[in-house]
C-alpha cells in the first residue's frame, strides 16, 4: 500500500474545524448554519463550527449567540472592528481544535453544501483545495476583475488557479500554520502554500445568489495591483533581494553612463554644448537611482545574512526512523 492511500485512511476519521468568517449577514445566517450543519451531519464526522464576527454592525453578533445557545459545537470570535480575512482566520485557527481545516467566507455566499466532496480531495492526499467559484452569480464588474486578478497572479507566480481568492479554503492546520499571511496576503494563500511544496488543487462550488459588495472604488485596484507586486517579490526574492533590486539597479547605472559616456565624448569633440539638456539629467537620475537600488539591495542582504540562522527556507514533510 503506497503512502499517500496510507495517508487517506488515516484522516477520514479526524474531526474538523470549520472557521467561518462574517460581516453583517444577519438576514442570511440561520440559512447558512442550517445548511452547514445539515452538510456535515450527513457525512457523520466530528466537527465544530467557529463563526469569526468581523466587527459586524446589525444583528449578527446578537443571532450568533442564539445559536451558540442552542448547539454547543457552535463558538462564537468576535472581533471589536472589521480586521479583514487574514485575522479572522487567524483568530479561527487560534481558537479552534482540529487538524482538518474548512475556511469560509461569508461573503462570496457559496454552496455549503459541497464541503465533503472538497474534504474527500484533501483525503486523496492534496493539502489544500481551492473553492472555484462556478458559476458566478456577482455583478459583471467583479468577475472581470476577479478574471484579471487571477490570469495575473497566475502568470507571475506559475500557480495556475482560476479562483484563488475565492474564500473557500480547505486544508490542513500544519499546512496554515507554515504559512505566513496577514492583511491582504490572505488571498494568495494557495499561492503561499504552493511555494513551500504543498500540493494544492481547486475544485468548482456553486455560488447562491444574494447580495454582493462591488469593487468600484479605483483604490481597490490600485490595493490588488500593489498585492500583486508584493506577491511576486516574496515569492521570487524575499530571500535574495540584490537579485532584484541589484539587477534593474545595474541597468539603470549601465543605461546612465551610457548617456553620460555618449554627452562626455559629444562635448570633448566639440559637437555642440550638453549644458541644459534633458538628456544630461536623465543620465544623471539613471546613475543616482541606479546606485540608490543596488545599495538597497546590499542593505537587504546584510538583514538578510544577519538573521539567516532565524530563517527556515525549507519545509519537512516526513522523517522516517527518526
Amino acid at each position: 500500500m503506497n503512502k499517500r492511500n496510507i495517508r487517506s485512511k488515516a484522516v477520514q476519521s479526524t474531526p474538523i474545524s470549520l472557521i467561518v468568517a462574517l460581516y453583517n449577514f444577519a438576514e442570511s445566517l440561520e440559512k447558512l448554519y442550517e445548511a452547514i450543519i445539515h452538510s456535515m451531519e450527513k457525512m457523520g464526522d466530528c466537527f465544530e463550527l467557529v463563526f469569526i464576527d468581523d466587527g459586524s454592525t446589525d444583528s449578527t453578533h446578537e443571532r450568533l449567540v442564539t445559536l451558540a445557545k442552542k448547539d454547543k459545537r457552535v463558538r462564537i470570535i468576535r472581533l471589536r472592528s472589521m480586521f479583514g480575512e487574514a485575522s479572522a482566520l487567524d483568530a479561527g485557527l487560534k481558537y479552534s481544535h482540529y487538524d482538518r481545516i474548512v475556511y469560509f467566507s461569508g461573503r462570496v455566499r457559496a454552496n455549503p453544501d459541497e464541503i465533503p466532496e472538497f474534504l474527500k480531495i484533501l483525503d486523496q492526499g492534496y493539502d489544500l483545495v481551492v473553492g472555484w467559484r462556478y458559476p458566478r452569480r456577482d455583478s459583471i464588474l467583479n468577475r472581470w476583475i476577479s478574471r484579471m486578478f487571477n490570469w495575473l497572479v497566475s502568470r507571475i507566480s506559475k500557480v495556475r488557479l482560476h479562483d484563488i481568492n475565492s474564500g473557500i479554503i480547505i486544508t490542513y492546520r500544519s499546512v496554515l500554520e507554515n504559512i505566513s499571511f496577514y492583511g491582504d496576503l490572505y488571498s494568495f494563500i494557495p499561492v503561499l502554500a504552493k511555494q513551500q511544496g504543498y500540493r494544492v488543487t481547486e475544485k468548482k462550488i456553486e455560488q447562491l445568489p444574494g447580495s454582493f459588495r462591488s469593487s468600484k472604488y479605483p483604490r481597490e485596484y490600485l490595493k490588488r495591483l500593489l498585492d500583486i507586486i508584493t506577491v511576486f517579490f516574496l515569492s521570487r526574492y524575499s530571500k535574495r533581494p540584490i537579485h532584484f533590486l541589484g539587477f534593474l539597479g545595474s541597468v539603470f547605472v549601465v543605461l546612465g553612463l551610457g548617456i553620460e559616456g555618449y554627452l562626455f565624448i559629444y562635448r570633448i569633440l566639440q559637437m555642440g554644448p550638453i549644458a541644459g539638456r534633458p538628456l544630461l539629467v536623465l543620465g544623471a537620475l539613471l546613475l543616482v537611482v541606479g546606485i540608490q537600488m543596488i545599495s538597497i539591495g546590499l542593505l537587504g542582504e546584510m538583514i538578510i545574512f544577519t538573521h539567516a540562522g532565524e530563517i527556515e527556507e525549507y519545509n519537512i514533510e516526513e522523517i522516517i526512523n527518526e
